[in-house]
């Protein structure tokens, strides 16, 4: 690959704002969000049209250059960094944010892959519409990033994976190709449903240049409480009580350790509106029918009543709303706060969850004397973060391995919404059947048979 002459087409296809090839204005995107990961990129290709990514792609085809799509760099695998060789091509959709329609009687959203995520959600709540995808980055993940991730978030439990909102795809395939798929029909057994390829396949089969998402009704009542409760298992029998007495209205069912809101408390000087607990949960609820909160407080009075919820605190106003979510976002930023940790983004059927957490923290504790647990998520859905605060030195492949080996043991899956990238792609191989691992090399050879998207991700090199 002549990569001078590579340069000169993308530089003739594309504006004068469309390349990047300055090392300082390519800086940004030579690294992932977590700083795990960095790499030099060729240069950076920044598209205005689906056109133009169909021509940088067929460049890059012709010239047998690598292309590593890039959203908004709010993934946590390195799914969007390039290699260290210098010879990959960064594409970044960001001049491609418009969003073209929304249909209020389809309830649908019809926008190009740059479009921020949180951008999209206001346009539709202008409309009394809610676009459910709801994310800790969404002010600065893009539509494309989102969907070729399969983003999940805190309304999985009700709305579904970012897969669920998807109802048509524009796709450039791996040889410039234009796939032009952007129905909004909720029913079309027309043939393979091969949007599907290109959700969560992060970049590695094609290209997201457009897509339409199925929106929902905005609620206008949301009640917000956080429950303590002694044990993991009785959260599940709090789970289980709220699905029958309050039913699809429960929007968020997120479980949280005391340790982990006591880092909290310590860094983020967030203060915890009850005593301590073992764990706890953050619920909402949210619906378009009046006596919400009268059925919501009904149901906490039966828990608390049958010992399954010790304490419990209902939100009065958006404030106090706010300040319990903030709680349950600050965990992150706290953790990172009270120094190095592993994290595992892990899922597990929900009825495994305390046996789960039982099993890992006795390996973990055994294994590696001196570590700490910090464990929350998405219990509604069954995804742990399931985090670890670790001496200096301490092995990360071993405490992986093992944490790996305990969720499979227990029926789950090692990502349940951050995705592989090239963080969990040894992992992967060691965690999925082989029968798995080639049917999925296959797919990958039929859409990108010479390895020019995103290689290295998801799967390894070949």
């Amino acid at each position: 690959m002549n990569t001078a002459t590579l340069v000169a087409e993308l530089r003739a296809l594309l504006d004068e704002r469309g390349l990047l090839t300055e090392v300082a204005d390519m800086a940004p995107y030579a690294h992932d969000w977590r700083g795990l990961f960095s790499g030099t990129p060729l240069c950076v290709a920044l598209p205005r049209s689906t056109e133009e990514v169909s021509a940088v792609v067929r460049a890059c085809a012709a010239a047998g250059c690598a292309l590593v799509p890039y959203g908004g760099n709010t993934g946590l695998s390195g799914g969007a960094t390039p290699d260290g060789s210098g010879r990959q091509v960064v594409l970044s959709l960001s001049r491609m944010a418009a969003i073209r329609k929304i249909d209020v009687f389809g309830e649908t959203i019809e926008l190009e892959a740059g479009c921020v995520l949180q951008t999209a959600q206001e346009a539709a709540a202008e409309h009394g519409l809610l676009l459910p995808v709801t994310l800790a980055a969404e002010g600065s993940a893009r539509i494309g990033g989102v969907v070729s991730t399969n983003a999940g978030g805190t309304n999985v439990l009700r709305y579904g994976m970012t897969r669920s909102r998807v109802l048509g795809l524009e796709v450039v395939t791996a040889d410039g190709q234009i796939v032009d798929g952007m129905r909004q029909l909720r029913k079309d057994n027309a043939g393979y449903d091969w949007k599907q390829w290109f959700i969560g396949t992060e970049g590695t089969l094609g290209i997201v240049t457009r897509a339409v998402l199925q929106l929902a009704p905005m609620p206008r009542y949301r009640v917000t409480a956080l429950l303590a409760v002694p044990a993991t298992a009785a959260a599940l029998n709090v789970l289980r009580a709220a699905r029958q007495a309050i039913g699809d209205t429960l929007t968020a069912f997120e479980l949280m350790s005391g340790a982990a809101l006591e880092l909290v408390a310590r860094h983020q000087q967030l203060r915890l509106p009850m005593g301590d607990s073992s764990w706890f949960v953050l619920l909402e609820a949210s619906s378009s029918l009046a006596g919400l909160r009268d059925a919501v407080e009904a149901f906490l009075g039966e828990v608390l009543e049958r010992g399954e919820v010790s304490d419990a605190v209902v939100a009065e106003s958006e404030r106090q709303e706010a300040e319990l979510w903030a709680l349950r976002e600050s965990i992150t930023e706290a953790e990172s706060k009270e120094g190095p940790s592993i994290k595992h983004d892990v899922s597990v059927p929900i009825s495994q969850i305390p046996a789960f957490l039982m099993a890992a923290d006795s390996a973990v504790v055994r294994e590696f004397p001196g570590t700490r647990v910090n464990a929350f998520g998405h219990a509604g859905d069954g995804n742990i973060h399931y985090n670890l605060l670790v001496p200096p030195g301490t092995d990360s492949s071993a405490v992986n391995a093992l944490v790996h080996d305990v969720v499979v043991a227990h029926g789950g899956s090692i990502s349940a919404e951050h995705g592989v990238g090239q963080y969990r792609v040894g992992e992967l191989l060691r965690c999925k059947s082989p029968a798995e691992i080639a049917l999925a090399q296959r797919i990958k050879k039929a859409l990108d048979p010479r390895n020019l998207l995103n290689p290295g991700k998801v799967l390894p090199i070949q």
